[in-house]
């Protein structure tokens, strides 16, 4: 009687558990969740914000967005273990994720060898939709390339002939400072590139990189370190003058992420890419970003928007495709329009890249913190490669 009473039960818990899965879609999702906690802790509550909210209002085709996580460990063999125990074991229906580009062009690699529809959410690489680009992945954030578009007219402007290049070394490191260099000479022909220092990411030996720039005696320099070792190459760089009398331009540096731990020490006139959330006025960003300090008490960063931003696209996604199917989802998000905090964007038909832009403006400091002043949003339709561009860089995919 005790044995039936048990398989019973562990038939009717099989058949719940299975019920619920049909009631649900499961979104996989892979981070680096450990190595970048200041990026992604934002991104996940960015994340629950948008699930909490699609499903208190009855979820997508009648069915709730289940979420589950992994940890990559910024490692790209690991993030594809992680993908694969995702699909086979847990049976997510879609794939997303990812921070570094090296691990977004291997879980993009994963998704078109496995033939999986997967949106990258974070990484900035240039390849994942452009070089390397495959009919199964999307990419949401704004690409390297195309912040540096963002920025290159305000560097053009400065006049400064001399440029020296912090960078580290790595995919995205090397495709920002390859763009800055092509875009700047075509805008001022008589710019020259007097210095380049490059690291790996985590190992920046910044007395070393300071001195060196500082040697080549530039008149303005471009900047493409983050997190860690760009409060070092600040703090560095302001205790042996170096940014004195010189022109700054920085990716990613005025997103909070970055500049609020630099406090008091964050630099001033920096032309950078960034969130300014505090002084954002418009009825979309209001709605977010009030819902989301309500809900956790603080203000929201960069991460926050896109981890807020890739629940809406898969939900959009899901919505018009009428189900998880990957066929079905591909074709969805081809020309598919999703609502933000910035505003509605696009994911472009012909290299899945979506339109969602950044803010430029210059680095100050209010209340003792670093904020961005004079900023304006950049819609990333406007620097994005042109339908020619794409058809040379993208390989042919059905």
């Amino acid at each position: 009687m005790h044995k039936r009473f048990t398989a019973l039960a562990a038939l009717l818990a099989w058949g719940l558990a299975a019920a619920q899965a049909e009631e649900a879609y499961t979104i996989g999702e892979i981070n680096s969740y450990k190595a970048q906690p200041a990026f992604l802790e934002p991104y996940k509550k960015g994340m629950d914000l948008a699930l909490a909210q699609i499903n208190l209002t009855g979820g997508v085709n009648g069915k709730k967005l289940v979420l589950v996580t992994r940890d990559d460990n910024g490692s790209p063999a690991d993030a594809v273990r992680a993908a694969d125990e995702l699909v086979t074991r847990e049976k997510v229906d879609v794939l997303m994720g990812s921070f570094s580009s090296p691990v977004g062009l291997a879980l993009a690699d994963y998704a078109q060898q496995k033939q999986r529809f997967f949106l990258a959410t974070e990484p900035l690489s240039d390849k994942i939709v452009w070089d390397n680009g495959n009919r199964y992945t999307f990419r949401l954030r704004p690409s390297a390339s195309m912040q540096v578009a963002m920025l290159v007219p305000e560097a053009a402007a400065m006049k400064k002939k001399r440029w020296a290049i912090a960078l580290p070394n790595d995919e995205y490191g090397q495709s920002a400072a390859a763009t800055f260099k092509r875009l700047l000479k075509a805008a001022q022909p008589d710019v020259e590139f007097v210095a380049e220092q490059a690291a790996p990411p985590g190992q920046v030996d910044v007395g070393r990189v300071v001195q060196a720039l500082a040697d080549a005696r530039p008149d303005a320099i471009f900047n493409v370190l983050f997190a860690a070792d760009l409060a070092k190459f600040v703090r560095e760089g302001n205790a042996r003058g170096l940014f004195e009398g010189r022109g700054v331009v920085s990716l990613l540096t005025g997103e909070p992420e970055h500049l609020d731990p630099l406090k008091g020490e964050a630099p001033l006139g920096w032309v950078v890419t960034g969130y300014p959330w505090y002084a954002i006025f418009t009825a979309e960003h209001d709605a977010f970003a009030t819902a989301y300090r309500k809900r956790f008490k603080d203000y929201p960063r960069a991460g926050s928007v896109l981890g807020y931003n890739a629940i809406q696209s898969i939900a959009a996604g899901l919505k018009k495709a009428g189900s998880a199917d990957t066929e079905k989802l591909i074709a969805a998000f081809r020309g598919l329009q999703v609502r933000t905090p910035f505003g509605p964007i696009t994911y472009r038909a012909q290299d899945h890249q979506s339109t969602m832009g950044a803010f430029v403006g210059k680095t100050g400091l209010y209340g003792g913190k670093g904020v961005m002043v004079d900023f304006k949003y950049m819609d990333g339709a406007k620097f994005q490669p042109s339908d020619a561009e794409v058809k040379k860089r993208r390989p042919a995919a059905p």
